[in-house]
């Protein structure tokens, strides 16, 4: 009714309490807004980071120390800040989002959290058009680790032109959300069957 969207909402409520320049403040009080008041989509602190039983993205962040890092599907920028305060220093993260109005709240967010472009890129975009041009016209050679939190259907799709366009480094680490609840069966037969990776699933709860 009035025209603000839940995200531009989000957003707001970050502004006005959220800590400038404190990426897990910023994902706190995001949690908080997403417990208390609307839901969003994002990640959220079971699969993300807080949660000591599952803390899956911080603790393969720090096993795999990525330099180079790829993230399908930046929403509002929750997924963003949480991978880039994992990041090893001198580190950078490529994040592809192919709604306008959803990559402008997350270019706020993400710089409210205190990550410059040179350590954040985000990119708006299909990502079926903006993975064969990563290379050529964003200087990503190939990716060390990639997130991917855009829609399940592309999940299949998008994998295998990051391996057509050869953007996966050697002991690349993929990891995939909700690929059983809404699902990407698809992706996970191939990934389990192409013999191209190691496969685990990891349970966890939905957010929030």
């Amino acid at each position: 009714l009035t025209g603000v969207s839940r995200e531009q909402r989000a957003f707001q409520y970050l502004l006005a309490h959220a800590i400038p320049g404190d990426p897990r403040h910023v994902l706190q009080t995001f949690d908080q807004w997403c417990y208390r008041r609307e839901h969003l989509s994002s990640v959220g602190p079971v699969k993300g980071e807080r949660d000591p039983g599952r803390r899956i993205v911080e603790r393969l962040l720090y096993e795999r120390a990525p330099l180079r890092v790829l993230e399908l599907g930046t929403y509002c920028g929750y997924g963003t800040v949480l991978l880039a305060q994992g990041l090893p220093a001198g580190a950078r993260l490529y994040t592809v989002e192919a709604d306008p109005r959803h990559a402008a709240v997350a270019e706020k967010v993400i710089r409210l959290a205190g990550f410059e472009e040179q350590t954040v890129e985000l990119i708006v975009g299909p990502s079926e058009e903006v993975i064969p041009r990563l290379r050529e016209q964003h200087g990503l050679p190939k990716a060390d680790f990639v997130f991917m939190d855009h829609r399940k259907r592309c999940y299949l799709r998008d994998l295998q032109l990051l391996e057509s366009h050869r953007l996966l480094a050697k002991g690349a680490t993929v990891l995939a959300d909700n690929v059983l609840f809404p699902g990407a069966p698809r992706f996970l037969q191939y990934a389990k069957t192409c013999g191209k990776y190691r496969c685990k699933v990891h349970r966890a709860s939905l957010e929030y």
